[in-house]
């Protein structure tokens, strides 16, 4: 099993320059997780053909860096800084330029990996970074309408010219220069059950809200009706989230509520008053 490490820092960045004329570039799957004993083996497996797959950990108690080690990923224990310090130093800990961010419920589908071996195969050339759709399953089935898909987030790309930025929450990707888009899937297993998703959108709505009010935002009680039933609106109906039956319901009236809660404990905290 790989040494597990705990770190303050971000290891340097290294160039793989070293990289023979005419071969293909390196390429990296940087993973973040807790707690994913679960999940992680199907992702680290999915990203197998990753010349590293390195996973930053933030002091599991379950098997999560056990199983991880022993798939030969290379295993970082880190205090827990938030979502987008954690996924920078990922990508700054790896070795090769190229990377690819994932989330321990994420899977690359086979077609993805096809596009992405021969983008490697042509040594990248072209673009700085890639966008992939996400897409997400709910109850055994993929959503594909509403807000949820095409969910296009840029996870492959040349860390020279790019990383991770924003909140802490809700963070994104920004790269320099071109950005290609590609068809196969990032499959994207987040939630274990109807619980699991209201609890995940009520922890994501007090960050959210705590970040809002920190950058010097403050709440109305307009925008808890509003904001919230125009994610409603917007999802459901104007991107036929309908069309995905009850399940393009259920998560549409979640997201409502998640919008709801972030806009209402912003109003309580420009109020003074705890969340």
């Amino acid at each position: 099993m790989p040494p597990q490490y705990s770190a303050g820092s971000a290891p340097a960045v290294r160039s793989r320059e070293s990289v023979r004329p005419g071969s293909a570039p390196r390429l990296a799957a940087c993973i973040i997780t807790y707690n994913e004993a679960d999940r992680i083996e199907a992702c680290i497996r999915s990203a197998a053909f990753c010349d590293e797959i390195l996973v930053v950990d933030s002091h599991s108690t379950d098997r999560t860096r056990e199983i991880a080690g022993a798939l030969g990923a290379r295993v970082i224990e880190r205090d827990w800084p938030g979502y987008r310090s954690q996924k920078e130093f990922a990508v700054r800990g790896c070795e090769s330029d190229w990377v690819l961010c994932l989330d321990a419920d994420e899977r690359v589908s086979a077609e993805l990996k096809g596009e992405i071996e021969r983008l490697r195969a042509g040594g990248f050339a072209g673009c700085s970074g890639w966008s992939i759709p996400r897409i997400t399953d709910y109850f055994g089935r993929f959503l594909r309408h509403g807000n949820a898909y095409p969910d296009r987030l840029v996870r492959l790309f040349d860390r020279r010219r790019g990383g991770w930025v924003g909140r802490e929450i809700h963070e994104r990707t920004r790269v320099e220069g071109r950005i290609g888009r590609l068809h196969g899937h990032l499959l994207h297993y987040s939630y274990r059950s109807l619980t699991d998703h209201e609890q995940r959108a009520s922890r994501y709505a007090e960050l959210m809200a705590e970040s809002m009010h920190a950058s010097g935002r403050r709440g109305r009680l307009a925008p808890v009706v509003i904001h919230a039933w125009w994610r409603f609106l917007r999802g459901y109906v104007l991107r036929l989230g309908f069309l995905d039956g009850w399940r393009g319901f259920v998560f549409a009236l979640v997201e409502t509520h998640y919008v709801r809660q972030k806009y209402l404990k912003l109003y309580l905290l420009s109020k003074g008053l705890r969340s």
